[in-house]
């Protein structure tokens, strides 16, 4: 059985979209928990905050009909007050009089003061009551309405922000009312009540944007809403009803890419509008990105290649082949792909992409000027390197991999280039060494400890050292007992062990924990199948993985197994055909030839085989059923 899932690699532009069947966890923000955490997040909300109208660039000016006020005695004195009271720790005080002072003088700046102090204070009522208090003094002013909005979004009163959201998109201009619209749903998507939301978007929306340019957007925004709500249906629903009032709608586009998982009849609505006139390439690089993290790189690439014909310097379109590559073990085209991605990055990190990797590696200065040239910026070019250092490993030389790594200069990839490192030194005997440079990496936080024993526990997994990496995840999930990630590659290396007992009551917890965890349902329906017990149960389990990942490859060839296992040939035949056209795995090859060979189709058989064995000859699965059918292709 070999049903681990396998090491992915970073699939999107920057990082932040990762193909695999159960990835990595990336590296995400690290949100403070509660409303305070939220409040003191004010009004710099990151991705959620609103847009602004005009340039960005641009000072704001005061409010409509208001003068810049001049700071009399009176005022200074007060703001003195304020600011004493508040280094005194009495921010109630602060604020009432900050407050006050903006009252009399209808001063936009005071009351955003306010505002700040309420926020500071952690102190959401408060905020709320300066926001009021300035919507009331200036009614034509904009900034209180996304201020609040914003508020309520962090205070979980999604009922409240009805108001608001009207007047605001009442005195947005119609070219600005998509960006704003399509701000929505991020804004709130950490609220309690998801639904609640949903509903509340959709009626504002959809009374607010009855017609006009804007009402795609609307559509997608509340189909978006419905989407983070758990009920991928109304999000289809108006999925579709989007695309018909705009057929390349971007924000209707990449919300039916994001449904296909959930609901596959939602593909179609894609492939349409990607063949309308006018659809912009990027939607495609989405949809490709779509199909990478739902393990179909083949159609990834496909989709990838007519981007590439149509667009040839969409320069992200390129480090996504690259990646796709990398997952298919394919190192030269995966090469070719990142050089050609460094190329239009910048016409020095060109320079040093094409470059000897020793040669490179040697010249520190050339490298930083590659990446300080680069349109993309450091971010993206450090994931290039990376990948490059990945493809060189790849093809066995060590030495190209570690110059590729040397150019890595992004800080915030630092476990990254040493996890990499560690491999390469692990590759050379030198295993203890290896885990000892993962171990003196800096955690600045939780998130980043956890990240280094995965990144341990990962090393060991690569090199069988299975005993090792079981105790590393057993160390990890028991200072984080409800992590179900670290669950299950934990149970992963028990069924290395052979210790199947605790891998279905790791398995089990993990579905209890989070029961829409599909490779729970998968991993413990394939091992069952595999040994042959319980094919019944087996089969639930898959079937249910099945409804929760539609149509990934290594769900399907799980349930094509236990097809195979119950005696139902020509369906697990079929099942297996389907899994291997979606992900020319190896394993998956593996199974399909054995249901060739039983049947009685020889010829076919070997001919699967071949191709499994040219695509990755050391894997076990497919040695192993070589060795018992005494088959040589």
């Amino acid at each position: 059985m070999n049903k681990v899932h396998r090491p992915s690699v970073v699939v999107g532009t920057g990082g932040a979209d990762r193909a695999g069947v159960a990835p990595c966890r990336g590296r995400v923000p690290s949100w403070r928990s509660g409303l305070a955490g939220l409040l003191l997040a004010l009004p710099m909300l990151g991705c959620a905050q609103l847009p602004q109208a005009g340039a960005a660039s641009t000072p704001r000016p005061a409010e409509p009909g208001q003068a810049m006020s001049a700071l009399d005695g009176p005022l200074f004195y007060q703001l003195l007050v304020a600011e004493i009271e508040l280094r005194n720790g009495r921010p109630g005080v602060a604020f009432e009089v900050v407050l006050e002072s903006a009252r009399r003088n209808r001063e936009a700046q005071l009351f955003q003061r306010a505002v700040d102090i309420a926020l500071r204070a952690r102190s959401g009522d408060r905020a709320l009551v300066a926001v009021r208090a300035w919507r009331t003094a200036l009614p034509q002013a904009v900034e209180p309405l996304r201020l609040q909005l914003q508020i309520l979004a962090a205070l979980n009163r999604p009922g409240d922000a009805a108001e608001p959201l009207r007047a605001l998109l009442e005195r947005t201009a119609p070219a600005q009312q998509p960006a704003l619209i399509g701000s929505m749903p991020r804004l709130f998507q950490r609220s309690g009540d998801a639904r609640a939301v949903a509903t509340m978007l959709e009626a504002v929306l959809l009374a607010e944007v009855p017609r006009g340019p804007a009402r795609a957007a609307a559509l997608a925004a509340s189909g978006r809403a419905w989407l983070q709500a758990d009920d991928p249906a109304q999000a289809l629903r108006l999925a579709r009803q989007a695309l018909a009032a705009s057929p390349v709608a971007p924000e209707a586009v990449l919300l039916a890419i994001d449904l296909i998982a959930r609901l596959p009849a939602a593909e179609p609505l894609v492939r349409d509008a990607l063949g309308s006139d006018g659809a912009d390439p990027t939607l495609r690089v989405a949809y490709a990105r779509g199909l990478a993290r739902l393990q179909r790189p083949q159609a990834a690439l496909e989709q990838l290649e007519i981007v590439n014909r149509q667009q040839p310097d969409l320069s992200a379109a390129w480090l996504l082949r690259g990646a796709l590559h990398l997952e298919l073990r394919e190192p030269a085209r995966a090469e070719t792909a990142i050089q050609r991605y460094l190329q239009l990055a910048g016409g020095a990190a060109a320079a040093a992409g094409s470059a000897p990797a020793q040669q490179a590696a040697a010249d520190e200065d050339t490298a930083a000027e590659a990446e300080d040239e680069a349109a993309p910026g450091q971010a993206a070019l450090s994931q290039a390197w990376l990948m490059l250092a990945q493809a060189a490993e790849q093809r066995g030389d060590l030495a190209a991999a570690e110059a590729y790594l040397s150019r890595v200069g992004d800080p915030q990839r630092v476990l990254e280039v040493q996890s990499r490192r560690a491999t390469l030194m692990a590759r050379q005997g030198q295993v203890e060494q290896a885990r000892a440079l993962l171990r003196s990496v800096p955690a600045r936080d939780d998130d980043e400890a956890r990240d280094k024993l995965v990144a341990e526990a990962h090393l060991l997994r690569d090199l069988e050292l299975w005993a090792d990496a079981y105790e590393v995840f057993e160390q990890a999930a028991a200072r984080w007992p409800e992590d179900v990630g670290l669950l299950y590659e934990q149970s992963m290396m028990a069924e290395k062990l052979d210790r199947l007992d605790e891998m279905e009551r790791l398995l089990r917890r993990v579905m209890q924990l989070d029961p829409k965890h599909a490779h729970a349902h998968n991993a413990l329906g394939y091992s069952l199948a595999d040994r042959g017990l319980r094919l019944d149960e087996a089969r639930a389990l898959i079937v249910r993985a099945l409804e929760l990942m539609p149509g990934d490859p290594f769900i399907t060839d799980s349930l094509g197994w236990v097809e195979f296992r119950q005696g139902r040939l020509e369906e697990a035949r079929r099942l297996l055909e389907q899994a291997w056209a979606g992900r020319p795995d190896a394993e998956i090859g593996a199974h399909l030839g054995e249901v060739l060979w039983a049947m009685g189709r020889r010829d076919e058989a070997l001919a699967i085989w071949r191709l499994a064995l040219d695509r990755d000859g050391s894997n076990k699965v497919l040695r192993q059923t070589l060795a018992r059918l005494g088959v040589q292709p």
